[in-house]
């Protein structure tokens, strides 16, 4: 994951900073924070998921 995804989520998870503080922190917009937490969580998600998710056999 880039460096400012996990920025973006270390600032809004861990320091519980809204969106809007986030985007501050970085110096980018309100939308382009957005854009880092969605995509980092995405790839969490991806990162995280079981295998057997990940393959289309969950169940």
């Amino acid at each position: 994951m880039p460096a400012r995804q996990r920025a973006a989520v270390v600032l809004r998870y861990y320091a519980d900073l809204p969106v809007a503080q986030v985007a501050e922190e970085l110096g980018c917009s309100l939308a382009t924070a957005r854009t880092h937490l969605a995509r980092a969580m995405k790839t969490l998600r991806q990162e995280l998921a079981p295998a057997e998710e990940m393959v289309g056999h969950g169940g």
